[in-house]
């Protein structure tokens, strides 16, 4: 028999971006039950974890998104691109998409930034 990973609810939330007390609601819900040891403690399977991303390890895609203010900072724009790749290099993480945009950062209505939405699984 394999042995499960699982995680308490510290851990768990982190992995998946939500707090202690959301788990604890979510439990007390019935969105996400959490398993429970001998004394009663929560913990969360790694199939729990991934019932909440909605995907599976495969499925995940990491983007990139770099952004400046105008024409003229094309070469910054490069540079942030370049810093994001050797990040993302560092940390094992494949690429899927490079997004990239030039207009003002109080514009929420770019196209490319509104593109974020269509990769979040939240």
């Amino acid at each position: 028999m394999c042995a499960m990973e699982t995680y308490p609810p510290r851990v768990c939330g982190k992995m998946v971006g939500r707090t202690v007390s959301t788990l604890q609601r979510w439990d007390r819900e019935g969105t996400l039950k959490a398993h429970r040891t001998p004394t009663n403690r929560r913990y969360y399977t790694h199939e729990d974890y991934l019932r909440v991303l909605r995907r599976t390890p495969a499925e995940r895609r990491s983007v990139t998104y770099a952004r400046v203010s105008s024409p003229g900072q094309k070469v910054d724009l490069a540079n942030q691109h370049t810093a994001l790749e050797q990040f993302c290099i560092g940390a094992g993480k494949a690429i899927s998409e490079h997004l990239e945009d030039v207009g003002s950062g109080l514009n929420y209505k770019r196209k490319t930034f509104l593109r974020l939405g269509d990769f979040s699984d939240r």
